[in-house]
């Protein structure tokens, strides 16, 4: 039994994880579009060749993505990855050590911040010693 992929409901994913709302995706593809057409796309189990270069252009995504989308098959991938990464996530969790204090960086930054303070106010200090000598000259 060979499953059919039904390219409008990829249309929708993609949409989706692209952040596109349906009057977005209908402004990418042009004039003609408005919202209503695209939620009837999304409802069409294939879609053409042209159509679908259109909309996999307007999404920046490759058409065979919208044209061959599994969900079950890729919900299989991560649920399969995922438990991989459970049972290394605790080992990894526990061994993790940064190489750096926080706190350390934070100081150093506050630092940094005061020495810049003290050279601006030294600078201003200066110009309204040149403009003093300048207005006593005068």
């Amino acid at each position: 039994m060979e499953k059919t992929i039904h390219h409008g409901r990829n249309v929708k994913r993609f949409r989706e994880m692209m952040g596109y709302k349906q009057e977005g995706l209908a402004s990418e593809l042009g004039e003609d579009w408005n919202q209503r057409k695209v939620s009837l796309l999304e409802q069409k189990e294939e879609i053409e060749d042209q159509l679908l270069e259109q909309i996999a252009k307007a999404l920046k995504v490759p058409v065979d993505a919208i044209r061959n989308f599994d969900e079950e098959m890729a919900i299989n991938i991560v649920s399969n990855t995922f438990q991989d990464f459970k049972d290394n996530a605790v080992a990894s969790a526990m061994n993790y050590q940064c190489n750096f204090n926080p706190l350390d960086k934070l100081m150093e930054a506050l630092q940094e911040n005061k020495e810049l303070y003290e050279r601006l106010l030294k600078a201003e200090r200066e110009k309204v010693e040149l403009l003093q000598k300048m207005l006593d000259k005068q």
